[in-house]
């Protein structure tokens, strides 16, 4: 058996974790080193591939763990580090069941995303300069970002037949080759349509690309790729919150709870293969309205 097994998996997820979900340094560190060290212990008995990793085994690795003195947040910890990985791979169809699911997990895991106001949302959609052909395409991927709440990898994969401004629409090309039809809002278009007819053609100069978005080097954007570009705009913008791509998602989400879209019709535009997905925006609302009757009602 190699020694090296699981390294691609885990190494894909670190690279999934920072470019998409935007994570620290040292959290992706310390979540890939949980992960090897799982992968010690499975390659230890015999375990061949990731595809053959069961439930029991992990239970079997968090008990010795456990056995060893590990303290209980540490173990709860790899426990999280572990969920993630698999529904990562679940959801890349590197595997088709997940074996962690009817492991439990500890309720402190259940951390509430951070999201912007709508006056945040929109001091950020003001950062990109729009006299450079950069900014202006940089403010149409953040206005589309926000506007159809479709992840970094899927922006980057959307080409230009899949855009229709006269419509208001875009398909997105989601996870297990779903696709789904998402609305594009007045101002994304109005920003998509300077990019087109000023931005882009600069950046392609006569060349030709299949892809809406598209870098200096005239080629599509990679996630990382985009996640650096946003990241420089969220180091500008500070406000003492934690700014990720997927910010603008759970931003998007929780913004049309907030005023009365319906759940279904959120999960149909997130592309959440389950309503339960979805309904963890009812939680997020929940405790937007809990700091609001904190901070105003006199008995709070």
């Amino acid at each position: 058996m190699s020694d090296i097994f699981m390294e691609t998996e885990i190494a894909d997820f670190e690279n999934y974790l920072t470019a998409e979900r935007g994570l620290a340094a040292n959290t992706v560190i310390s979540y890939g080193r949980d992960l090897r060290k799982l992968a010690g212990y499975l390659q230890s008995i015999r375990v061949s591939s990731v595809q053959k990793v069961t439930r029991g085994n992990l239970i079997d690795y968090l008990i010795s763990e456990k056995r060893r003195g590990i303290v209980s947040n540490s173990v709860a910890r790899n426990l999280f580090a572990i969920k993630m990985f698999f529904r990562f791979l679940v959801a890349e169809e590197v595997l088709r069941d997940d074996v962690t699911e009817l492991i439990e997990s500890p309720k402190l895991w259940r951390i509430l995303p951070e999201t912007l106001t709508v006056e945040e949302v929109e001091s950020v959609l003001s950062l990109p300069d729009m006299s450079t052909r950069e900014g202006v395409r940089d403010r149409a991927i953040l206005e589309m970002l926000y506007a159809t709440g479709m992840r970094i990898s899927e922006l980057a994969n959307v080409k230009l037949d899949d855009y229709n401004p006269r419509v208001g629409t875009v398909i997105c090309h989601g996870k297990g080759s779903r696709e789904r039809i998402i609305p594009v809002g007045r101002q994304a278009i109005a920003s998509a349509f300077l990019y087109l007819n000023e931005s882009r053609p600069r950046f392609l100069k006569g060349r030709e690309s299949p892809y809406l978005f598209v870098t200096r080097l005239k080629s599509k954007f990679s996630r990382v790729g985009l996640w650096k570009m946003i990241h420089g705009y969220v180091r500008k913008f500070g406000a003492g919150k934690k700014i990720t791509p997927h910010t603008f998602r759970h931003s998007f989400a929780t913004h049309l709870l907030a005023n009365g879209a319906e759940l279904r019709v959120i999960q149909a535009m997130l592309g959440h293969a389950n309503i339960s997905t979805t309904q963890f925006y009812t939680h997020v609302d929940k405790e937007r309205l809990k700091s609001i009757h904190r901070k105003y009602h006199p008995r709070a």
